[in-house]
C-alpha cells in the first residue's frame, strides 16, 4: 500500500513538472510573438517614414525640413560654380550661399559684387591698385583702414593676412552689406557706399541727384539674371 502511494506521489510530481514547463513554453511563445509583432510594426513605421521622405516635398516641407533646404543651397552653389566656369570654387559657393541666407541677402548679389571687385577672376590673393586711400585686398577688396572696424562689428578677429582668406573676405562683405542695407534701406545706396565709402556716396548723390552708380546698377542687373534674385529696392 505504501508503495502505491509513493508511485502516486511520483506521478503527480511528474505531472506538475510537465505542466509547469508547458505553461512556460506558452508564455515564451506568446512573448516572442508579441516581440515579432512590435518589430513588424516598427519596420512598417520606418517604411512609411522613408516613403514620406522620398515623396515630392510640399512647399511647407521645403521651408521647414533641413534636408530639402540643403538641396536648394547646393543647387544655388552649383549655379555659381558653373557661372564662373569653375573660378569660384564649390566650397566657396556653399559657404556664400549658406551665410547669405543667415543675413537674408541674396547670394547672387554678393557673387556679382565679388565678380566686379575681382574683374571676374575671384582671386582671393588680389591686391588692388594704389590710391590716395591705400590699396584694397582679397576677394571682396577691403582696405586696411576699413576692414578692422567691420570685423569688430561682426565679432571677428582681425589680422591683415586674413584679408586673403576667401571665407573671411566673404564674411566681411556680408557683414558690411548687411550694415549698409540696414542703414539705407535699398541696394543702390548700399552698393554705392560699399564701392565709394559713405562719404563718397553722399558726394555722388549731391553731384547726380541719385545713388544709381554704374557699380550698383551692374551688380543688380547681373544678379537679376539668376532665377532666385529678388530685388530689395
Amino acid at each position: 500500500m505504501l508503495s502505491i502511494k509513493k508511485v502516486f506521489k511520483f506521478g503527480a510530481t511528474v505531472l506538475l513538472v510537465g505542466l509547469f514547463f508547458f505553461v512556460l513554453h506558452i508564455i515564451k511563445a506568446d512573448t516572442k510573438t508579441t516581440a515579432e509583432e512590435n518589430d513588424r510594426k516598427t519596420e512598417e513605421e520606418r517604411i512609411v517614414a522613408d516613403s514620406a521622405k522620398s515623396a515630392p516635398p510640399k512647399k511647407s516641407q521645403k521651408l521647414e525640413e533641413g534636408h530639402y533646404k540643403w538641396q536648394e543651397l547646393e543647387i544655388n552653389a552649383d549655379r555659381l560654380v558653373k557661372e564662373s566656369e569653375g573660378r569660384f570654387k564649390k566650397s566657396w559657393a556653399m559657404f556664400l550661399v549658406r551665410e547669405s541666407e543667415r543675413y537674408e541677402i541674396d547670394p547672387f548679389l554678393v557673387y556679382e559684387l565679388l565678380n566686379v571687385e575681382t574683374g571676374g577672376t575671384f582671386n582671393p590673393e588680389l591686391v588692388g591698385p594704389s590710391t590716395k586711400y591705400g590699396r584694397a585686398y582679397g576677394m571682396a577688396q577691403f582696405m586696411k583702414n576699413t576692414a578692422p572696424w567691420i570685423a569688430e562689428m561682426g565679432g571677428l578677429p582681425y589680422e591683415d593676412e586674413l584679408l586673403f582668406d576667401p571665407y573671411y573676405s566673404m564674411q566681411l562683405s556680408l557683414i558690411y552689406l548687411d550694415y549698409l542695407h540696414e542703414k539705407y534701406g535699398n541696394w543702390n545706396e548700399a552698393l554705392t557706399a560699399y564701392h565709394r565709402g559713405v562719404g563718397g556716396l553722399e558726394n555722388y548723390k549731391k553731384e547726380n541727384g541719385h545713388a544709381r552708380s554704374w557699380y550698383a546698377v551692374e551688380i543688380q542687373e547681373n544678379a537679376e539674371t539668376h532665377p532666385t534674385f529678388a530685388s530689395a529696392n
